[in-house]
């Protein structure tokens, strides 16, 4: 089966994975076992969370770059 999609299309559906990503991102932060962040990390988490509100995206070679 083949499928075509024209460049918008494709883009929704790169914008739709980046949504994914980042709530992926939230959900593992959540599933780590339970240790005393450090300031450094709430504040990362609380920048994400805004992120995430915020309709924020990352692209994927980005991502892959940081967790790398």
């Amino acid at each position: 089966m083949t499928v075509t999609v024209n460049k918008d299309e494709l883009q929704l559906v790169l914008d739709k994975l980046d949504t994914v990503k980042l709530e992926l991102l939230r959900l593992r932060a959540l599933l780590l076992p339970e240790e005393e962040a450090t300031d450094e990390e709430k504040k990362e988490l609380e920048k994400a969370r805004k992120e995430i509100a915020e309709g924020s995206k990352i692209k994927l070679e980005d991502l892959i770059k940081e967790l790398c």
